[in-house]
């Protein structure tokens, strides 16, 4: 058996979806579907009921799933204490998430989380498929991301628990150096384009823009001039006065400088929410004490 079997059936479970599960898998939707098939051979069971849409598991595929779950965490620590690294802490946890929450909050955020308490943590960085298939496949205890009511991360709740960390929005900055300058008219003229800097598509931060354009009292008119997975870059190439990012505040505040000044408006802002998962099967000591102080800190937030 191979244990990227695990992982592949995993993700199939969460998404219920051959086409989506394939894709966060970066296979072929055939290579995926061969995995699967060659699982249940080896299992002599059926995990999946293929006479129905969307996909549904078999109570084969129920009981399955907890010990696939079971078996890839076992793999992971023995990989860790036989691969000659040093022993983690009994309070160790694993966390994924992307890098623009990595850099601009988890110093912080780690420093509330372990005052007073003995924790230590490795990092999964990556996009939202990266770190959801970290967490269904059991390679990560804990995945924090941002969220928005309308581009949802589909999680079972029955599985997974959820909590907000904190509120952020998402708006287009600018440097003050180049809107003093240029005086652009926001959202652009035809003989005036602005000049946009743009998430790469497929990312979680571009639909979000995409959401933003869609709902705007107006149509945006601009050129791209550069696209970029992390915002960070995009940040800094809008510090340098190269043109116009959507940003989290987060971001913007994280860079430490004041050199960036929101533009349009209300309209053109997006709300996001920066939500933590766990699998609550998941008993080890270190992740109930972290989720304990969460929930105490998301109480003190919404009281």
């Amino acid at each position: 058996m191979d244990v990227r079997w695990l992982q592949d059936f995993l993700t199939l479970a969460e998404t219920r979806n051959f086409t989506r599960a394939a894709a966060m898998r970066n296979a072929s939707q055939a290579a995926f579907s061969r995995r699967i098939q060659s699982l249940e051979a080896w299992l002599g069971a059926p995990l999946l009921d293929r006479s129905i849409f969307p996909t549904r598991l078999t109570p084969e595929g129920e009981q399955f799933r907890t010990y696939a779950s079971e078996i890839l965490r076992q793999v992971v620590d023995a990989r860790t204490e036989l691969s000659g690294k040093p022993t983690q802490r009994p309070e160790h946890i694993r966390i994924a998430l992307p890098y623009t929450l990595a850099t601009a909050r988890l110093p912080d955020w780690w420093a509330d989380w372990t005052k007073g308490r003995r924790l230590s943590s490795s990092l999964v960085l990556g996009n939202v498929h990266d770190i959801v298939t970290a967490l269904v496949s059991g390679n990560v205890d804990l995945m924090i991301c941002f969220h928005n009511a309308q581009q949802p991360i589909h999680l079972d709740p029955d599985r997974y628990e959820r909590l907000r960390i904190e509120t952020d929005t998402l708006r287009p900055y600018i440097s003050r150096d180049l809107l003093a300058r240029e005086r652009y008219a926001f959202p652009g003229r035809e003989n005036r384009p602005l000049p946009l800097l743009m998430y790469s598509s497929g990312v979680y931060a571009a639909r979000l823009v995409d959401l933003i354009f869609e709902a705007a009292p107006e149509k945006i008119v601009g050129t791209k001039v550069m696209e970029s997975d992390m915002s960070d870059v995009l940040r800094d190439m809008a510090v340098r006065g190269y043109g116009i990012a959507w940003l989290s505040d987060s971001t913007v505040a994280a860079s430490g400088r004041d050199d960036l000044v929101p533009l349009g408006g209300a309209g053109w802002t997006l709300p996001l929410s920066t939500l933590a998962f766990r699998e609550r099967s998941n008993d080890k000591p270190s992740v109930r004490r972290l989720w304990s102080v969460l929930s105490e800190r998301a109480a003190q937030a919404s009281g």
